[in-house]
Formats: C-alpha cells, sequence, structure tokens
C-alpha cells in the first residue's frame, strides 16, 4: 500500500491524511485513535514523528531584528509554597524571543542567568534592534552590546507604558501553557517537542498549517 507522505507505512494516503487533519486541529492521540480507528500506539508513532520534523522546521528560522520582547518563563509542576519567581523548584526554565507582530523563538535555558541568555540574545537578534524586558537582572548589559532598551518593572505594578510592555510574549507564554495543559502532563524527555510545537503554530498562526505539513510531507515524508 503506497503512501507519499510516509515511509514503510501500512496505513493509506487517505487515512493518513486523516489523521494529520486532526493532528493539525490540535487533537490529542487518544481522540485521533477513536475517530480514525487506528491504534493508540500507531497515532502517538504519528505524532511524535511529526513533532520531531516540526522541530526539526523550526531550526531554520531567520534571526530577529526591529522590536522585540524578551522573557522567561517555568513549566512543569505546580509551584512548591514558598518558592515564587524565577528559579521555582521542579519546574522547567524557558527564555523567549518575540518580534512584534512577527515570529517567536524559545529554548529551554538551565538556568536564567545572564550567561545563559546573552549568548542567545546576541546569536538570534541583530545589533540595533530594540528589545523590551522587564526588570531581571540578566538583561543590564543589553545597551553595551549594541542593542537599543526599554524594561517594564513589573515589581513596581508595572505592566505597560505605551509601547514598553512585553504582553505579546507574555500571550505567547498562555497559549502555549494553556495548549500543553490539554495534554493533562508531557513527560519531561518530550517537552521540548511540545514546546517548538507550540512555537511553529503560533509563527504559522496565519496559514493554513494543514496545507503546509502536507506540502513538507510530500518532500520529505516521514
Amino acid at each position: 500500500m503506497k503512501n507519499k507522505y510516509t515511509n514503510r507505512s501500512k496505513i493509506s494516503e487517505a487515512k493518513f491524511r486523516q489523521i494529520l487533519r486532526y493532528f493539525t486541529e490540535d487533537f490529542d492521540s487518544t481522540q485521533t485513535c477513536k475517530l480514525t480507528n487506528i491504534s493508540r500506539v500507531t497515532i502517538s508513532k504519528i505524532f511524535q514523528k511529526l513533532r520531531l520534523r516540526i522541530m526539526q522546521l523550526t531550526e531554520n528560522e531567520e534571526k530577529l531584528s526591529g522590536e522585540i520582547e524578551a522573557d522567561e518563563s517555568y513549566f512543569g509542576a505546580k509551584r512548591i509554597r514558598g518558592k515564587r519567581g524565577r528559579g521555582a523548584r521542579g519546574k522547567v526554565p524557558v527564555f523567549g524571543l518575540l518580534k512584534r507582530y512577527g515570529k517567536v523563538y524559545t529554548v529551554i535555558v538551565k538556568n536564567c542567568e545572564r550567561k545563559q541568555l546573552m549568548p542567545i540574545i546576541k546569536g538570534k537578534i541583530l545589533e540595533d534592534s530594540t528589545i523590551y524586558t522587564d526588570g531581571w537582572k540578566s538583561y543590564d548589559s543589553l545597551v553595551l552590546n549594541g542593542y537599543k532598551h526599554y524594561r517594564i518593572y513589573h515589581s513596581k505594578d508595572e505592566f505597560a507604558r505605551g509601547k514598553n510592555h512585553v504582553n505579546g510574549i507574555e500571550s505567547f507564554w498562555s497559549y502555549t501553557k494553556r495548549r500543553i495543559s490539554k495534554f493533562n502532563g508531557v513527560p519531561r524527555n518530550k517537552f521540548i517537542l511540545h514546546l517548538k510545537e507550540s512555537e511553529w503554530r503560533f509563527n504559522h498562526r496565519s496559514d493554513n498549517i494543514y496545507k503546509l505539513l502536507m506540502k513538507e510531507l510530500s518532500k520529505n515524508p516521514l
């Protein structure tokens, strides 16, 4: 049974397109299993391959320039009482950059100290860009590295002063956390796949992602 979208597959092209449709509509493997009458194990394997391909696609994104928002967020276990803010125990720290009205870029980091964040910023954002951040100390040297830098101080109950805010990247964090919560817990070793999938979906929010994946897989089958 030939299927141009997958290698060595026993699933017909028509059935695979149905599975892909449910994936792009953000159904989980259990829902898709019931709707397609394909085993959950098989659906999970296909979804895993799709997420790996999407993660590869995100690696080809160009550098950012213009007005950029930078921020960090924490994902994972519920906050432990008494542990607040950056460094909350048991959570995965993620650093994000958002070009206003454009694309987002995310990366898992060891921590949110300057030595972790600055190489990412310099590697991903072109000089002379304008960067908006909160008051976190790791951003103190942005001006010295060739960027225009504006801050908003959440600690002083500031959230926006005209163009000075990080509302865009914070909206992305909220979107990603809502998406991941639908899966009732993502294994730590698979978190990166769901994070980069959220990034890719956000970056193509105005596109037909079903058609994008069909085109990609017709050239490079799973």
